[in-house]
């Protein structure tokens, strides 16, 4: 294993692919920093004529790998994480300029990516298998783990590279050959830089792989028969044809999907408390994040006072280049095409209704932190996943009606509940629809060790995290042994 190495090597990866080893590519992709339009950096572009033959080079990389002592695959985990942690000034220069992100975005990014490196290396002081009982006595029946073999994973520009390592450290780690597609916008720190990462920490030649490109390289390696398990995050729209695609071969597809995340304030919460909360969770990473709070549901009695406040804090947050100006909270909008897709919203929703009592407004890449009040089932804003820095407020009558229309969408990622009594909490939190629920926090958490996932159009039930990769990322196989060879009547 190497050591005093840099992760962060542009010169390496500029018009290179890698599947094992390092290709100059054919075509390449410009990487644009969000915040200024300039290109950052260059990769190289995969072709879909040759995903066959990288699927067949994972395979039989793979087989070697799976029978690496499970020691072995842990302490490349490790060694992974430690790399991350040597060079993390670097990197979080390059996850700011690259994803658009905020300074305390970028250190958390990272720090999840680690920890999600150091659970997968975890993973492997668990049992691998079951001693089943069996009528015959002198017979031995086992159940164990085995891993899937190749696994494909496609991921977005918002968390390139947490995203990925959540799924990439434990198929890894569990024995899997892995081809991770990350989104063309950040297909340096989402790709190439975990490409040098997992080359340097001692992973075998192409048991590792990285893919670019856009829709016709993810559908390429969706259609691979060798890929039997798809991970993806991204949009529910984009979700359904992954799914579509991966059922001809009987694959499994794991789906973390888009959401409409509510955030309920009930008349006893803290209001100050609950409106900082409420910022963080729709203005956090402009908020382009799936997990945002995509709508306030704020009982009647303590609405204009919560609107006050959420509307105050919007309007003292410093917009701009985070990764050039200092006290940024609201960098860039990733692309044009968003941040129009963001604005169009916001003012059919004000055509619909809406109050807009701050924000609106856009200067270059950058969108000012929005407040709509009087959002109803007629706005916009009341069902379609933003994914731009705004709040939509929803007045609710009382406990029951909060409940009522915090259920009614049709996804159920994450949640959040805000009160003074925790038992009251504990009740609303246990009627919600969602795969994660916050009493008296935010909507946006997540952490290595949880079951990561949703429900509804949020995702297909699987889950994320080091309490369910055994389940994810290995299946079953039931072996018996006997002393002597069974005899049968013919």
């Amino acid at each position: 294993m190497s050591t005093g190495i840099r992760l962060v090597t542009p010169e390496v990866w500029s018009g290179q692919v890698f599947d094992g080893r390092w290709r100059k590519a054919a075509s390449t992709i410009s990487v644009l920093e969000p915040a200024t339009g300039e290109v950052l950096g260059i990769v190289g572009a995969s072709e879909v004529t040759a995903l066959d033959a990288i699927a067949e080079r994972a395979l039989a990389a793979q087989r070697g790998w799976a029978a690496t002592p499970a020691e072995e695959r842990a302490a490349i985990m490790r060694h992974a994480a430690d790399l991350l942690d040597r060079e993390r000034g670097e990197i979080i220069n390059l996850i700011m300029r690259e994803t658009g992100g905020v300074r305390g975005k970028a250190e958390t990014e990272l720090n999840g990516t680690i920890g999600e490196l150091i659970h997968s290396a975890a993973l492997l002081i668990a049992p691998e298998g079951q001693v089943l009982a069996h009528p015959d006595p002198s017979k031995l029946s086992i159940a164990r783990r085995v891993p899937l073999g190749l696994v494909g994973v496609i991921t977005p520009w918002n968390f390139p590279m947490l995203l990925a390592m959540r799924s990439v450290a434990p198929a890894l780690a569990l024995g899997n050959a892995v081809l991770l597609k990350p989104d063309p916008q950040t297909s340096m720190v989402g790709g190439a830089l975990l490409a040098r990462l997992f080359e340097e920490a001692g992973v075998p030649a192409g048991v590792f792989s990285v893919l670019n490109g856009g829709a016709d390289i993810g559908e390429g390696l969706i259609a691979l028969p060798a890929v039997r398990l798809v991970t993806f995050t991204g949009s529910t729209a984009v979700g359904r044809r992954v799914g579509e695609l991966a059922s001809r071969n009987l694959k499994k597809v794991a789906l973390e999907l888009g959401g409409k995340s509510p955030f309920i304030v009930l008349d006893d919460a803290d209001l100050e408390a609950a409106a900082s909360a409420g910022a963080w969770g729709s203005f956090l990473h402009q908020g382009q994040i799936c997990m945002a709070s995509g709508r306030h549901i704020v009982h009647r009695k303590v609405v204009d006072d919560y609107l006050d406040i959420l509307t105050r804090k919007a309007e003292q947050l410093k917009v701009g280049d985070p990764f050039r100006t200092e006290g940024v909270a609201i960098g860039p909008i990733i692309n044009s095409k968003q941040l129009a897709r963001v604005d169009e919203i916001v003012h059919s929703s004000v055509a619909a209704g809406a109050r807009l009592l701050t924000g609106g407004v856009s200067q270059g890449p950058f969108y000012r932190p929005t407040v709509l009040a009087g959002v109803n089932p007629q706005v916009p804003a009341y069902h379609l996943e933003i994914f731009g820095p705004v709040a939509p407020v929803v007045v609710a009558e009382d406990e029951e009606d909060a409940i009522r229309i915090a259920n009614d969408t049709e996804y159920g990622l994450s949640s959040a509940v805000q009160t003074g009594a925790l038992e009251r909490g504990l009740r609303v939190a246990a009627r919600i629809n969602a795969g994660m629920v916050h009493i008296n926090d935010q909507t946006i958490s997540d952490l290595p060790g949880i079951p990561f996932g949703g429900m509804g159009q949020s995702g297909n039930g699987s889950r994320f995290g080091s309490t369910t990769n055994w389940e994810e990322f290995t299946q079953w196989r039931w072996m018996t042994a006997g002393a002597t060879p069974a005899r049968y009547p013919f």
